[in-house]
């Protein structure tokens, strides 16, 4: 299927997309208008959302296959971690995630870990909708690739949240994985100590899951939660890598999907599924301008430190810094995300 786009004239909520030749059976019209109207219908009741990389990045929608090794480099360039990383040799920062460097070497990880530590980083405009599913009694369940904790920042409930790979929120020893206490663990990711298990003496670390590891249990008794959508929303993401991928084609089949990407990816061909494509903050308000909402996501975005000037701009706030420090994270975050995201994809599949 070749994926609609749309230029600066189009109205964002008549492009459509679906199969072809096939009338919508839940929604009114491949379009955002119709999504609108079905959210608000009796018939929507249970949202369930997918995120990845680019729902992270602010005012930055652009999908890779892989890690962007050559960007990342030119991206490192000035940065202290970044600089630190180099000098152990790393052929790539997402290395720092691999179980085998890190039983050899923790130390690249949790150099890692103090770049994306929790709090360093603000909500975006897309983490913000995904609350405000939650305040309306709308949201399901969220199932995201990443691990810097941004939904639960925004407010989204850990209860409604499933963090595919892992995420900063608890710690425990690789050997027997006795839980590990927070406060000590930030106070050894900020000083670059490795932590060790109080009980067997082994590494103890968060649980992020490291390439070479497998999927959490969470995840995969997680997946009946899916069956239970009356529309899924996808942002942000490659839809590249399994198990995660295959959420979207656990839906039933009378279920809409919205894709709102960058960049078309995966099937989206069923008769009441919608693509959009553009940056995710950027869809998220049209959408919620159809919904009539565009006063209350600007209003649950500003409640988690977002900013948005009175003629109803996006301002610098949403997941980074106007500095270029804060552009330099950006940047970094987003590849280490789609680094993950790459390597935990290589031949998984859903079980049976």
């Amino acid at each position: 299927m070749e994926a609609p786009t749309c230029s600066e004239n189009n109205d964002l909520s008549t492009v459509t997309a679906g199969a072809q030749g096939s009338s919508p059976r839940s929604l009114e019209g491949n379009n955002l208008k119709a999504v609108a109207k079905y959210i608000k219908s009796e018939r929507c009741r249970n949202i369930c959302v997918m995120t990845g990389a680019d729902a992270q990045i602010p005012d930055k929608g652009e999908i890779a296959p892989a890690s962007e090794i050559a960007r990342l480099s030119a991206n490192l360039k000035g940065s202290f971690h970044g600089s630190l990383l180099a000098d152990m040799n790393l052929p790539y920062m997402e290395a720092a995630f691999e179980r085998d460097l890190f039983l050899q070497n923790p130390l690249p990880f949790f150099v890692a870990a103090k770049k994306l530590w929790p709090g360093q980083r603000r909500p975006t405009l897309t983490h913000a909708f995904i609350k405000l599913l939650d305040s309306k009694n709308l949201l399901h369940t969220s199932f995201t690739q990443n691990i810097d904790m941004l939904e639960r920042a925004a407010g989204v409930p850990p209860s409604k949240l499933v963090e595919a790979h892992g995420s900063y929120a608890a710690h425990s020893c690789i050997e027997c994985a006795a839980p590990y206490d927070g406060a000590k663990m930030e106070e050894a990711v900020m000083s670059l100590a490795i932590p060790r298990c109080e009980a067997c003496g082994g590494l103890a670390k968060s649980d992020v899951v490291l390439y070479g590891d497998p999927m959490p249990p969470a995840f995969f008794s997680s997946l009946p939660r899916i069956l239970h959508s009356d529309l899924l929303i996808v942002m942000g993401t490659s839809l590249a890598a399994r198990p995660f991928a295959d959420l979207a084609e656990l839906v039933r089949g009378d279920c809409p999907r919205v894709l709102l990407n960058k960049d078309a990816v995966g099937e989206f061909e069923r008769p009441d599924d919608v693509v959009r494509l553009g940056e995710c903050d950027q869809l998220v308000r049209v959408l919620c301008r159809e919904l009539g909402w565009e006063g209350e996501l600007e209003e649950a975005w500003e409640a988690v430190g977002g900013r948005v000037d009175r003629g109803g701009v996006i301002g610098v706030g949403a997941g980074g810094s106007d500095d270029e420090g804060g552009k330099l994270f950006d940047g970094e975050l987003e590849n280490i995300t789609r680094g993950i995201d790459s390597m935990h994809g290589l031949g998984q599949a859903c079980p049976a």
